[in-house]
């Protein structure tokens, strides 16, 4: 999984603001102070934020960046895409000729890696920032086990 920085640091710069403020314009600086984020990172991420339309930004003394919706509306996969963060599980490149080996072959275990990227991205479009302020996120992943059969050893 390539998650990097920028896809945590957007959500969790996002999760403070709707913490803090929500509607009400939050300042930057004081996000980079709670979240331990610098400042300038901040500031490259909420261009991209605001360009996606999920923030909106106010000038002056009383000025920062604001939601432009609930926080149950806004999901973690939107934040993450909107900073262009990218994430893929296979070592591969989608729609490539040269499979994960770097021949035309795939590895035994592709399937694998590309079925965790499809469930991280259902997860995280199943997660809004309300999910996190109320903290139920804990066992959002859970599925049902599948059954495996044992036999028993005979006696």
């Amino acid at each position: 999984m390539k998650l990097t920085t920028k896809g945590r640091y957007a959500v969790s710069a996002m999760a403070d603001i709707a913490a803090i403020g929500g509607d009400m314009p939050v300042s930057l600086s004081d996000v980079s102070l709670r979240q331990g984020i610098s400042l300038s990172y901040l500031e490259q991420l909420f261009a991209k934020l605001r360009k996606a339309g999920l923030v909106t930004s106010a000038r002056g003394v009383s000025g920062g960046y604001a939601l432009t919706a609930e926080p149950s509306k806004i999901r973690v996969a939107d934040i993450v895409a909107a900073v262009d963060e990218e994430i893929r599980t296979p070592a591969c490149a989608p729609g490539s000729v040269t499979g994960c080996q770097g021949t035309s072959a795939r590895c035994l275990t592709h399937d694998l890696w590309d079925e965790l990227g499809r469930q991280i991205e259902i997860f995280l479009n199943a997660v809004t920032l309300d999910d996190i302020l109320e903290k139920r996120i804990a066992g959002m992943a859970a599925v049902n086990a599948p059954k495996i059969e044992r036999i028993e050893a005979a006696e």
